[in-house]
């Protein structure tokens, strides 16, 4: 089984990796919002599912509206609000996140 999570940037994907104990591949946007330019960086023929894990905020809401919009299927994972960025969520609430998706992530014992 073959998923995919999209991100903004270089430094959510860092973040994720942290935790992540499975092969997935991390699409970064770098917050495109062009529908066209989406369409080209998510292939979604390559992969069984696919997630989205966007920062909470504006630009966050605004590309998750976008994607939505062009796909549909897509499930989508939110961080929460007071954390602001995938990239500042702290790794053990990542890995309860992503726990909750059915995701594999490391032991919470190393994020100490």
């Amino acid at each position: 089984m073959t998923k995919a999570i999209i991100v903004e940037g270089k430094t959510d994907r860092e973040r994720l990796l942290e935790v992540l104990d499975e092969p997935v591949d991390i699409i970064c946007t770098y917050g495109t919002m062009n529908q066209s330019r989406l369409e080209e960086l998510i292939d979604e023929s390559g992969y069984d599912d696919i997630y989205v894990l966007l920062d909470a905020d504006e630009s966050g809401n605004k590309l998750r509206r976008t994607i939505r919009n062009l796909f549909p299927n897509f499930k989508h994972l939110y961080t929460r609000k007071m954390y602001r960025e995938v990239a500042t969520t702290p790794l053990d609430e990542l890995s309860v996140i992503l726990k909750n998706a059915y995701f594999d992530v490391k032991n919470q014992n190393k994020f100490d």
